[in-house]
């Protein structure tokens, strides 16, 4: 009994030494050993590693790609317009002991990135027109801005992999007097289609009016032509038949003429008997008698 308790004693010992003593280092992180807080070793290789224990303690840093939600800035263009910049920042810790010695930890270096993001955002974006930064001649700014950023935190240890701009937007007050001017010049220019719509639609009637008006004169002038024609022709062919028999032609005329002046029921004529327009009457003195 005495030999087993002496034995789990020892287990026991052995697991709280390995405990303070071994630490594995994860293929994402990078690891400083610390001997009352000074940096004596760094590990950039995974696996199984030793440390003194209770003398030594080691921090991990990781050793991928981070992120930065930069805080939103506003800043003033070159003509004085005012936009919210709202930016992203990814970056690399590249040399650990650097990093440790100059910021410490994540938390000091995000807060320490972010200032500068803002900083170097103020100061290009600041010389450009809102036009500008807000074209495609954005891209190019910001590449201006990583150089400037990375040119700053070189010395923290860090790389700077991207600088991006997620959000640009106009403040409140100024959104909607430009929504206002906008929605203004829209209206503006809806007046002015308006307008060119009705002239041209003015345009067409006038138009359209006025090849009626030449279609009907120029029809009008072929029919009166055409009875002109017609009418022509008819006084030949009774010409031609007035010649050829007269009698018969001066009877005809009489009869239209009795058929025109007699159409209507209550016509009534007064007229002298021995009227050549009751030629064909008869002798009206023979029916007195």
């Amino acid at each position: 009994m005495r030999a087993s308790r002496i034995s789990l004693i020892v287990i026991g010992l052995i697991a709280i030494i390995s405990y303070f003593t071994l630490f594995t280092v994860l293929e994402v992180k990078n690891a400083i050993v610390l001997q009352f807080g000074d940096p004596k070793r760094v590990i950039t290789e995974p696996g199984l590693n030793f440390k003194i224990p209770f003398i030594q303690n080691v921090i991990f840093i990781d050793n991928r790609i981070l992120d930065i939600d930069a805080p939103a800035a506003e800043i003033i263009a070159s003509d004085q317009k005012r936009l919210i910049v709202d930016a992203f920042v990814k970056f690399k810790i590249v040399d650990v002991l650097e990093f440790y010695k100059a910021l410490g930890n994540e938390n000091v270096a995000r807060s320490r990135i972010s200032a500068v993001v803002n900083s170097r955002i103020r100061g290009v974006l600041g010389e450009e027109p809102l036009a500008s930064v807000l074209s495609e001649n954005r891209s190019k700014l910001m590449k201006q801005i990583t150089s400037l950023v990375e040119a700053e935190v070189r010395n923290f240890g860090i790389e700077i992999v991207d600088v991006r701009i997620k959000r640009a937007d106009l403040p409140e007050a100024n959104s909607q007097a430009i929504f206002a001017r906008m929605q203004t010049e829209r209206e503006r220019e809806a007046r002015e289609f308006r307008a060119q719509g009705a002239e041209m639609a003015q345009k067409i009637r006038s138009t359209a009016d006025k090849e009626v008006t030449i279609i009907k004169s120029q029809a009008e002038k072929e029919a009166n032509i055409v009875r002109g024609e017609g009418d022509g022709m008819a006084n030949k062919v009774f010409a031609e038949a007035f010649g050829k028999d007269p009698e018969f032609f001066a009877f005809y005329r009489a009869m239209q003429a009795y058929t025109e002046g007699l159409n209507s029921d209550d016509t009534t004529m007064i007229l002298s008997p021995e009227s050549e327009f009751f030629e064909y009457f008869g002798d009206f003195r023979s029916v007195g008698n």
